[in-house]
């Protein structure tokens, strides 16, 4: 298809004097799936809240420029006219509430009623749910992204990836569809998640919806999109066919400069004492079970832990740090570690950064100086003046530490003061690893360190990681998703299968080991590796 379905024209927006887009023109065809990239910063967002009326726009003057749907401008003032001219927006941040089903999430606001012998004489408003109908509904747009839980499910302790797919639902079940917008929705997803919601997005598309797909790893922008339109600073630098274009093209364009995950060699000296070792580890993690691992980390190393969906890789620093039910033997620097005692976990010298940055990682609601040195206060009573048996926060160190942290992390804010939950995704995983690294710990514990967060900060993290290794002697494990990345930093590679070790490969063997041990596969047992590295 090639109809012409949106055209946002010269599209202009400033706050308070700061010129955040200037002069932005994208066509979207109807069954397009057009990718936005850019840095954190670029716009990406703005343009996406003007695009549905958010008030945010509407409330600093407006924009200028116009939009068409259709070959007709359009007035967006709120979310309903977006809504109402079929423009639907997957958003990076859950909009769920915990305590309803996963039907009643996807049918909210929409459900379907029928009429009772109350609601005849006091309105409509009385009506009763036709659960039958709406579950059916929930089904149907569950089984568009071949997820088979029921539709009937709580929403709360679910886990984050199956949240992502249910705000998907929820859109997909809207009825006059025409524009549907994907803000980052692999960012909590595993590898077989992600390609179930790529498929469901490539069908959406053959049914003639536009979908306007906005991502940082760029290989799913390659392997999804027909078009790709880069900005950066608000300015549009291009628009190109995929076919005609390759990653390392589009993030010189998005930061204007050459970026490179590719593997430096390493000055770190790794010991032969084990710094952690782990018994018949299990891990109740939902959809990440750990099922009886062995595991021998070595003082001074970067050790990787990857594989594939739910196979269990994020339920081992999640168990060891006691968020998740563990039972198994964790011995650190030669002594037990007490389970399922987060507190305890810390207080030995573990920090961690979480998977999950908003749920688990940050207070959205206080400051980044607040989240830097919280755990430090609670934990080791750092940052406190003591008079007596009476403590009091001392603001002054506080303050000057988290400058520090801000200077050499590079985070982007306008003061310490500013709510870590106003930040870009990349700014709030750099609080993460502040708050993480203020601890001073012996060994770091990092799951998914640069989900959702642009090529330019994810290199800076991951040199970040690579310098804490090599000039503090930092012993890391890091788990990713992101095979490039491992192989970019680590020492050692555990490939998790089943909830079980099932091989350790070097950084720079072949890609089809790699493949082989994801997928489980014990032909060739040559491959799998020493318990002991």
């Amino acid at each position: 298809m090639s109809e012409n379905l949106l055209k946002l024209k010269n599209i202009s927006k400033d706050y308070y004097g700061n010129q955040v887009l200037n002069n932005i023109n994208i066509d979207i065809n109807k069954g397009e799936i057009h990718a936005l990239v850019g840095e954190n910063g670029a716009g990406k967002s703005t343009l996406m809240n003007i695009l549905f009326g958010m008030p945010v726009i509407h409330s600093t003057g407006g924009y200028k420029g116009s939009i068409e749907i259709e070959g007709k401008e359009v007035n967006i003032a709120t979310p309903h006219d977006a809504m109402n001219l079929g423009i639907g927006m997957v958003h990076q941040e859950f909009m769920l509430i915990p305590g309803f089903t996963i039907t009643e999430n996807i049918k909210i606001n929409r459900e379907i009623t029928n009429p009772n012998i109350v609601s005849r004489i006091f309105g409509k408003s009385l009506e009763t749910l036709d659960f039958k109908k709406m579950n059916a509904d929930a089904r149907k747009a569950l089984d568009k992204l071949d997820m088979g839980i029921d539709e009937f499910t709580l929403v709360a302790g679910l886990p984050v990836g199956h949240m992502q797919f249910i705000e998907i639902a929820r859109e997909i079940d809207k009825t006059g569809m025409k524009i549907l917008v994907f803000d980052e929705p692999t960012a909590v997803l595993t590898e077989t998640e992600t390609q179930n919601l790529l498929k469901a997005i490539k069908k959406l598309a053959e049914s003639g919806i536009g979908i306007i797909f906005i991502s940082h790893r760029l290989d799913e922008v390659m392997q999804i999109s027909d078009r790709v339109t880069v900005l950066r600073d608000g300015e549009h630098v291009a628009t190109m066919n995929t076919k005609d274009t390759n990653t390392h093209e589009i993030a010189q364009l998005m930061i204007g400069r050459k970026i490179s995950l590719d593997r430096k060699e390493k000055t770190n000296h790794i010991s032969d004492e084990t710094i952690l070792r782990i018994r018949n580890f299990v891990v109740k993690m939902p959809g990440e079970e750990v099922k009886g691992l062995d595991l021998d980390v070595k003082k001074g190393e970067i050790i990787g832990i990857g594989g594939l969906a739910g196979q269990g890789k994020l339920g081992i620093a999640n168990g060891i740090m006691g968020i998740y039910p563990a039972k198994g033997e964790v011995v650190f620097e030669g002594k037990p570690l007490e389970l399922n005692n987060p507190k305890k976990s810390i207080a030995s010298g573990l920090a961690f950064v979480s998977e999950d940055r908003k749920g688990v990682g940050l207070l959205l609601d206080s400051s980044i100086e607040f989240n830097t040195v919280f755990t430090s206060m609670q934990i080791h009573n750092d940052f406190l003046i003591k008079i007596g048996p009476i403590k009091f926060k001392d603001s002054k160190k506080i303050r000057e530490h988290t400058k520090k942290m801000i200077k050499d992390l590079d985070i982007r804010c306008r003061s310490p003061l500013q709510n870590a939950g106003s930040l870009s995704g990349g700014n709030q995983q750099k609080v993460c690893l502040a708050r993480a690294l203020t601890q001073n710990p012996k060994l770091l514990l990092v799951s998914e360190p640069t989900r959702g967060i642009d090529v330019g900060a994810k290199k800076l993290v991951l040199d970040l990681l690579r310098k804490l290794n090599e000039e503090q002697g930092m012993t890391i494990v890091m788990t990713s998703s992101e095979l490039a990345e491992l192989r970019s930093i680590c020492d050692r590679i555990v490939i998790i299968c089943d909830g079980k070790v099932e091989g350790i490969l070097p950084p720079d063997a072949p890609d089809a080991d790699f493949g082989l041990m994801m997928s489980g596969s014990r032909a060739n047992s040559d491959l799998r590796g020493d318990l002991n590295g």
